[in-house]
């Protein structure tokens, strides 16, 4: 589906507000054979509803008076015909609608996830990922009403109304026109409030959002909550977060309510006209009991789609609501979609080049300052440097996680600012310092880059991360589940399972964040044979946590306040006896 168009082009300044033309256009008109039927059937569950209504007034009229069996059995006959059309062309409306509604849910949030994968590191930076799960799978429910029974209700609704009332009209125009009176008041509160409750509903998305967002957050954190005995404060903070909620939905049902009322007490005052003038013509003897009866029943196939129709307007109303929210998302820029980026990668050497780097996370906060080094193919460049000095800022421009603010980084002299990312990520493996595990098995977990990778492919990665020094010990080998986030492995088993991960997708550039300073000796020393394995003649930019680990680096950069300040092999730095001799023999000595 054709994501719907903004309103305006400058995203800064105004929030997307998606109107019911748009909806109609992007949603609706798409699916027109479907409403078309939706709408066929719910015209003919209605005129069979107004066949009741006129038998009724057939039965006081003719056939009670001239006491006529065969038209009463004709006359039932008739009525249950209807109300088996009725029956039949409900259930038909649901399986149709319904089930397309739900349908149409689940390709909109498919859309929207992935739409959010396609947006750049720094959009996930600054958004929760609980808030985002809220809105992939939250937001987009509204829609049934748009294509589901709601709308076609609204329009079924409206084609019922205007038949009564031509009927109606026709029966006794004056008592129809007391009736239109409170009607015309009603329609009108009805669409004040409707203005009223749609930024209510957009900001309850907001709010919905933000308190998933802090739960996903206490249930991912639930050891360090337990191990600060912070409990309560976080259900004070959840707490606060669900009364906001409840707020909020006061409100709505608060503007609902009085719609309600209104209708009710209106609906009252027009009911009891309808009573004095019927009976005052049916006194008069200008009005039989028949017409009386017809006229009422009619009246109420009137008034009911109207009243229903508030409730269906704020179901709309709350559909718009939720599309106004997953529009900013579908209008937000996806990384491929830059137009300089053009340039495809089909073969990499892994000639990685900066040239004059400079970069800053925020305006006026430069955090690398005019960074120049080159990393030949298969050669390893070692980032040290003390906490926040911008090795990792280095790290995620070698990845294109970030773009430099000015300068360039080339890949086989080709800048990465202009190459498609995807034909670049394919050559690209990184292994984190806190490596991201997906519940599941360990088989899962290794083969997620490559899933149609061997069973020899698989073996190889898994003997030379030294996964299977554990794995062996396990009963269930290689299908043992690990939880989420890997919670049933230790530090130094999850970094081999992401090793061992990295081998497997075998990549020509590898982004190293070198965790293996919180690790015990035979965990360490495992997992540098494993790594050796795997940067063997690959590009390698690793963030150095142990400097004892890089001496055969091919060359170490020394990073210090976003500035190179050394560079050179282990040895030639040593012998300079400056920042790195200072950093490497403070860490001999613990």
């Amino acid at each position: 589906m054709q994501h719907l168009k903004e309103s305006s082009k400058d995203k800064s300044k105004t929030k997307p507000k998606v109107t019911m033309a748009q909806a109609f256009k992007t949603i609706i008109w798409p699916r027109r054979n479907l409403v078309f039927i939706g709408l066929i059937l719910i015209v003919i569950r209605s005129l069979s509803g107004l066949i009741l209504p006129w038998q009724s007034k057939v039965l006081l009229d003719d056939v009670v008076p001239n006491k006529d069996y065969t038209q009463l059995y004709y006359l039932i006959g008739i009525v249950i015909a209807a109300i088996t059309v009725q029956a039949v062309t409900s259930f038909l409306l649901t399986k149709i609608l319904s089930v397309q509604a739900q349908y149409l849910i689940s390709e909109l949030r498919a859309q929207v996830q992935k739409k959010v994968l396609s947006l750049p590191i720094s959009f996930f930076d600054n958004s929760k990922s609980g808030a985002l799960v809220s809105r992939i799978m939250t937001d987009v429910e509204g829609v049934r009403n748009l294509i589901g029974t709601g709308l076609v209700q609204l329009v079924g609704g409206s084609f019922t109304a205007i038949v009564s009332l031509i009927i109606l009209i026709k029966l006794n125009p004056w008592m129809t026109l007391f009736v239109f009176v409170p009607l015309s008041i009603f329609g009108y509160i009805a669409l004040k409030a409707f203005k009223y409750i749609r930024p209510i509903f957009r900001t309850r998305g907001k709010i919905n959002a933000e308190v998933t967002g802090r739960l996903t957050e206490t249930l991912a954190g639930v050891r360090v909550i337990k191990a600060f005995n912070a409990e309560e404060q976080e259900n004070i903070v959840f707490e606060k977060g669900v009364d906001k909620l409840y707020q909020n939905v006061k409100k709505s049902l608060t503007a609902t309510a009085f719609m309600t009322s209104a209708s009710t007490f209106l609906i009252g005052v027009a009911t009891t006209g309808i009573m004095g003038i019927g009976g005052y013509y049916m006194i008069l003897g200008e009005m039989t009991t028949g017409d009386f009866l017809f006229f009422t029943l009619i009246l109420g196939f009137m008034i009911a789609p109207i009243v229903q129709m508030s409730n269906i307007g704020s179901q709309l109303t709350e559909a718009l609501a939720g599309l106004d929210r997953t529009e900013e998302l579908m209008n937000m820029t996806a990384e491929e979609d830059n137009e300089d980026r053009n340039i495809e990668l089909n073969n990499i050497k892994g000639d990685i080049e900066f040239e004059d780097v400079s970069f800053s996370y925020e305006e006026g906060k430069e955090v690398l300052h005019n960074i120049n080094f080159k990393a030949a193919a298969g050669s390893v460049t070692a980032l040290v440097g003390s906490s926040g000095s911008g090795k990792s800022t280095i790290a995620g421009l070698s990845a294109t996680f970030l773009t430099p603010k000015s300068g360039k980084v080339t890949i086989d002299n080709q800048d990465l600012s202009k190459v498609k990312l995807s034909s670049y990520r394919k050559y690209l493996g990184v292994v984190l310092q806190d490596e991201f595990l997906f519940e599941g098995t360990i088989k899962q977990n290794i083969m997620f880059p490559r899933p149609n990778a061997t069973e020899a492919e698989l073996q190889n990665a898994v003997k030379a991360a030294y996964v299977n020094e554990f794995t062996d010990r396990f009963d269930d080998g290689l299908e043992t589940l690990i939880g989420e986030r890997g919670v049933k492995l230790s530090g130094g088993q999850r970094q081999r399972l992401a090793i061992a991960r990295a081998i497997l997708a075998n990549p020509n550039i590898i982004i190293l964040d070198e965790a293996t300073s919180s690790l015990d000796t035979e965990s360490e020393a495992l997992i540098q044979k494993s790594l050796a394995e795997l940067i063997k003649d690959r590009t390698t930019i690793v963030i150095a946590h142990r400097l004892s680990t890089i001496r055969k680096a091919d060359q170490i950069l020394v990073i210090e306040a976003g500035n190179i300040v050394e560079r050179g092999t282990h040895d030639e730095l040593i012998s300079k006896q400056g920042r790195y001799y200072d950093l490497y023999t403070y860490q001999a000595k613990i």
